[in-house]
C-alpha cells in the first residue's frame, strides 16, 4: 500500500516536552506558582525563569546530550528544572536524596552528571563524596535566601544569581522525541540502584493519558480550576509525572518543600489546595497529626500509591471528607498504570463498600495493555480470584536499564514488561494486586497474601501501622510474622492473643484462608522503609527473618 503523500507546507510536530509548556504559559500566563511561604509567581514568570536557567546551564558548557543533576526539595526550582534542562536537549538526572551518600555517588558516576545543583541542605552530603566525584564538571548551590553558604565545593555560582545574569530568551533547539528526556535510579533495598530513562515522547503520552483518566473521573478528578500540590517526592518518577499534567492543565501549583505535616496543613488551607498525590504513610502522618482534625480537608482529592492503601486507612480518610483513590505503577512504568476510580452507581455505595473499591489497584489507563499473566503469558480468568503477574506495554515503558542489558532482559521477558506483582482481575476490568511475587508467604503448600493479611490486621483499632512477611519454618515451610506498631496509648491490646482472635473473625467469615491460624505477632517500635516511603520487606526478612 503506497503511503500518504504530506501536504503542502506541513513540517514535522514532535511531542517533546516543550509542547507542555507552551499553550497554558499563552494561554494563562497570570496563574500562580507558589513555593511554601517563601516565593509566589507567575507562568509568565515560569517560562523566562526556563529560558533564563537554559541560558544559564549553557553559559556552564552544557549542551545536548550532557547530563544535569538535581538534589532539591519539592520547589519552584526543581520545576523550572523539569522543562529547560530536557527543552536545551539534555538529560535532567533527579538524584534521590534519601539514598545513602555511596548510592547518590554511584548514581552521579554511572549517570555522567557533567553539572549538579545542589540545594545547601544537602552540602552534607555533597562534602562526603565530593572527592571521589569524577564526571561533575560544575557545582550550582540552590539557597531558599539567595545566600551562598561556605563549602569547599568550587560552585560556580548561585542559582538566584544565575538566573538573573541570564538573557531572558533562549533560543531552545528542536529536539528529537525520541531522545533521552531524564533519567533516575531505582531504590534498591540492597546492591546498586539501577538507572531508568524516558524519552520526550515517552514523558507527553503519559501526561496526556494520565490527564485524560484523571480529567474524566465522575471523582477525584484533576482539571482545570483545581489546585495542586505534589506531596511525592520530585525526585521520583518525576512526582509521578504530576507537575507535568498541572502545566499542561494550567492550574495554580504549590511547592510544599520538605514535608512537615504542620506546614502541609497550613498550604492546604492557606493556598486552597484541591489535589495532591503521596504514598499511604504520608496520608496517615497528615490524617493523625496534631491539628489536623480543626483543619478542612473536605474539597481535598488524594491520589494514593508506591504502597497497598489499607480500607481503614481509606475510611479515615472517607470520614474526614478526603476523595481518596488508589493508583498503582512502578519506576519503570514513567509511572502510573492505572487508578481505582469509581462509578456512578459505586459512590452511592456506603464507606466500607467505597473503601475495598478505592483501595483496588484500578483499571488500566487509556493506551495501557494490562494482562494478569500466568507462567507461560497467558491471561488468567477475569473472575475475581484467579492470580497471576502483572505484565503490561504502553507507549511511555522505559527501553530498559542504563548500561545493564542483562536486567533489561528480565525486564522485558517475552515482550512484555513484568512488574513483579501478584493480582486479580474481575469483570470490570478492576485488578487488585494480592502480593509482590517476592513477597507471597507460602505456608503448608498453599500461597497466602501478605497484603490481605496486612490488611485485616491494620483494621484493628489499637494497630497504627503493620507489616507481614514470611519467615522459615521447618514445618509449615514458612510461617506469616506481623510486625506491628501500636497506636498510641493502646500498647497494651496489641498482643498475639488479642491479635489472633480478631484475625479469626474473619477467618470466619471466609475471608482469610485458615492458614493464617501460624500467625505470629511481633510489637515493634517502626516499620523499616525505602526512601520513597515504602515498607522495606527485605530489610525487615534480614532483620526479624
Amino acid at each position: 500500500m503506497s503511503q500518504p503523500t504530506p501536504r503542502s507546507g506541513a513540517t514535522p510536530y514532535a511531542l517533546t516536552i516543550r509542547r507542555i509548556l507552551e499553550h497554558p504559559v499563552a494561554d494563562d500566563p497570570g496563574q500562580e506558582i507558589v513555593y511554601r511561604d517563601l516565593r509566589r509567581h507567575t507562568y509568565a514568570d515560569l517560562r523566562e525563569r526556563v529560558h533564563r536557567l537554559a541560558d544559564a546551564l549553557t553559559a556552564l558548557g552544557v549542551k545536548p546530550g550532557d547530563t544535569v543533576g538535581v538534589m532539591d526539595h519539592d520547589s519552584h526550582r526543581y520545576l523550572e528544572a523539569f522543562f529547560a534542562v530536557p527543552m536545551m536537549g539534555a538529560v535532567l538526572h533527579t538524584i534521590n536524596v534519601r539514598l545513602s551518600p555511596e548510592q547518590i555517588l554511584f548514581s552521579i558516576e554511572h549517570a555522567e552528571d557533567d553539572v549538579l545543583l545542589v540545594h545547601a541542605d544537602f552540602l552534607p552530603i555533597l562534602e562526603a563524596i565530593r572527592g571521589r566525584i569524577d564526571v561533575v564538571k560544575r557545582f550550582v548551590v540552590l539557597s531558599d535566601d539567595g545566600a551562598r553558604p561556605p563549602a569547599t565545593v568550587p560552585f560556580a555560582g548561585e542559582y538566584e544569581a544565575l538566573l538573573a545574569a541570564a538573557p531572558a530568551r533562549f533560543d531552545f533547539p528542536d529536539v528529537d522525541e525520541d531522545a533521552r528526556a531524564t533519567t533516575f535510579y531505582t531504590t534498591g533495598t540492597t546492591g546498586l540502584p539501577k538507572g531508568v530513562s524516558f524519552t520526550h515522547r515517552q514523558l507527553v503520552l503519559h501526561t496526556l493519558s494520565v490527564a485524560t483518566v484523571l480529567g474524566s473521573a465522575h471523582h477525584a478528578s484533576f482539571r482545570r480550576g483545581d489546585v495542586y500540590m505534589p506531596i511525592t517526592p520530585m525526585f521520583h518518577v518525576h512526582a509521578w509525572g504530576l507537575p507535568y499534567v498541572a502545566t499542561l492543565l494550567g492550574v495554580k501549583q504549590v511547592y510544599p518543600g520538605r514535608y512537615a505535616p504542620d506546614a502541609l496543613l497550613a498550604l492546604i488551607q492557606r493556598e486552597g489546595v484541591t489535589f495532591s498525590h503521596c504514598v499511604p504513610t504520608i496520608l496517615h502522618m497528615l490524617l493523625r497529626a496534631s491539628g489536623a482534625e480543626r483543619a478542612d480537608l473536605t474539597r481535598w482529592k488524594v491520589l494514593v500509591g508506591g504502597a497497598a492503601l489499607s480500607r481503614p486507612l481509606a475510611r479515615l480518610a472517607l470520614e474526614r471528607g478526603v476523595d481518596v483513590v488508589t493508583g498503582y505503577g512502578m519506576s519503570e512504568t514513567c509511572p502510573v498504570l492505572t487508578v481505582a476510580f469509581l462509578d456512578p452507581e459505586d459512590l452511592a455505595a456506603d464507606l466500607d463498600r467505597q473503601a475495598e473499591l478505592r483501595t483496588r489497584t484500578g483499571r488500566a489507563l487509556p493506551l495501557v495493555d494490562l494482562r494478569v499473566a500466568d507462567e507461560h503469558l497467558g491471561e488468567v480468568a477475569r473472575d475475581g480470584r484467579s492470580t497471576g503477574e502483572i505484565v503490561v506495554r504502553a507507549p511511555w515503558l522505559t527501553d530498559g536499564y542504563v548500561k545493564d542489558a542483562r536486567a533489561t532482559e528480565k525486564l522485558w521477558a517475552g515482550g512484555v514488561l513484568h512488574t513483579g506483582d501478584v493480582a486479580w482481575r474481575d469483570a470490570r476490568g478492576f485488578v487488585k494486586i494480592t502480593d509482590r511475587l517476592k513477597d507471597v508467604i507460602k505456608v503448608g503448600g498453599e500461597w497466602l497474601s501478605s497484603l490481605e493479611l496486612e490488611d485485616v490486621v491494620a483494621a484493628h483499632p489499637a494497630v497504627a501501622e503493620v507489616a507481614v512477611i514470611g519467615r522459615p519454618d521447618d514445618k509449615w515451610g514458612e510461617r506469616p510474622l506481623a510486625l506491628v506498631v501500636a497506636r498510641p496509648g493502646a500498647e497494651a491490646r496489641v498482643t498475639p492473643r488479642e491479635l489472633h482472635h480478631h484475625v479469626h473473625a474473619y477467618v470466619q467469615k471466609g475471608l482469610l484462608p485458615k492458614q493464617v491460624a501460624v500467625l505470629e505477632v511481633k510489637r515493634v517500635e517502626a516499620i523499616d522503609k525505602t526512601s520513597v516511603g515504602k515498607v522495606n520487606k527485605r530489610a525487615l526478612r534480614e532483620k526479624h527473618g
